[in-house]
C-alpha cells in the first residue's frame, strides 16, 4: 500500500533522454531530477498552454480528473481528484508559474474533508527539468501529449525510500470546446 507520498501529482511522458546530458538525471524509467545544484532550464507558461483543459482517465484504482487553467497573471491552476467506488479519495490543488526565468509546479493534497496533507505553509515541489515539444519533464514527474491523450508518470517515493512509478493515461474531456 502506498503511502502519502514525498513526491506526488499527476501528470506525465516518453522519456527523451539524451546520452551526457548532464543537466538531468533518471529517477524512475520515464522521469528525471536535476542534479545537486543544477539549475532548471528557461521556460515560460506560454509553452505550458497545451495543458489547459479538462483531463480525464482511469488511475490509482479509480477514476482520475484534472483541470487546468489558462495562464493568466503568472500562473496557471490545476485541480485533481479521485474518486473511487463513487467516494472522493483525495483532491489537489495546483500552481504552474514562472519563476527565476524558468516554470515550477507547486501542489497540496487534501482529503475529502479538505483537511490537509502538507503543512499549512508547505507544498510538493517540482522544478523543471527538460521541455520539448510534446512534453515536459519536472522532477519525479513526466507529461507527455499526443493529441488528446495525456500520459504522466509519476515517482512516489515509499517510507522506506524506495521509489515507484505511477502512470496515468488522460484523454481530453473537453476537446468539442478546443
Amino acid at each position: 500500500m502506498l503511502r502519502r507520498p514525498v513526491v506526488w501529482l499527476l501528470l506525465c511522458s516518453s522519456l527523451i533522454w539524451i546520452p551526457g546530458a548532464s543537466a538531468r538525471e533518471r529517477m524512475t524509467e520515464h522521469t528525471l531530477r536535476l542534479p545537486a545544484g543544477g539549475a532548471s532550464p528557461a521556460a515560460t507558461l506560454a509553452q505550458m498552454n497545451w495543458l489547459e483543459g479538462r483531463w480525464t482517465g482511469k488511475a490509482l484504482g479509480g477514476e482520475v480528473e484534472e483541470i487546468w487553467s489558462a495562464p493568466q497573471a503568472g500562473a496557471m491552476l490545476g485541480i485533481y481528484r479521485l474518486v473511487r467506488d463513487g467516494k472522493p479519495v483525495f483532491y489537489e490543488f495546483m500552481t504552474l508559474v514562472e519563476e527565476n526565468g524558468s516554470l515550477v509546479m507547486r501542489l497540496k493534497h487534501f482529503n475529502p474533508d479538505l483537511t490537509g496533507w502538507e503543512e499549512k505553509d508547505r507544498s510538493v515541489e517540482f522544478r523543471l527539468v527538460a521541455l520539448d515539444d510534446d512534453g515536459v519533464h519536472f522532477e519525479g514527474l513526466s507529461m507527455h501529449i499526443e493529441g488528446d491523450l495525456l500520459t504522466m508518470h509519476l515517482a512516489i517515493e515509499h517510507k522506506d525510500s524506495t521509489l515507484e512509478e505511477a502512470t496515468f493515461h488522460y484523454e481530453r474531456s473537453d476537446a468539442a470546446a478546443r
